[in-house]
């Protein structure tokens, strides 16, 4: 019996890195894309400002949850509503 708790303990991490990674994606990835675009800028420019790297990004990562919210929530209420429906198998 032991083994079958750590094979659901392996699967319900799993699960949740993998939704953790990619809700976490968008976010991620506008940040990256904008310090990219801003260090090229400087790089450029020569301007070595550190609010210039800063408020971008910042900037982008809200932008991006805003748009992206909606869908990071429908699929961390999915994850959670079939978490809760499987509750009675995991307690067999």
């Amino acid at each position: 019996m032991r083994g079958m708790e750590s094979q659901f303990v392996i699967k319900i991490s799993y699960e949740t890195l993998k939704i953790i990674f990619l809700i976490s994606m968008p976010m991620l990835l506008a940040g990256l894309i904008v310090g990219i675009i801003v260090s090229i800028f400087q790089v450029i420019t020569q301007i070595q400002e550190m609010t210039l790297t800063f408020v971008p990004k910042l900037i982008a990562v809200f932008i991006t949850m805003i748009l992206f919210g909606p869908w990071i929530l429908r699929k961390l209420t999915d994850f959670t509503t079939d978490l809760i429906s499987r509750i009675p198998v995991f307690i067999r």
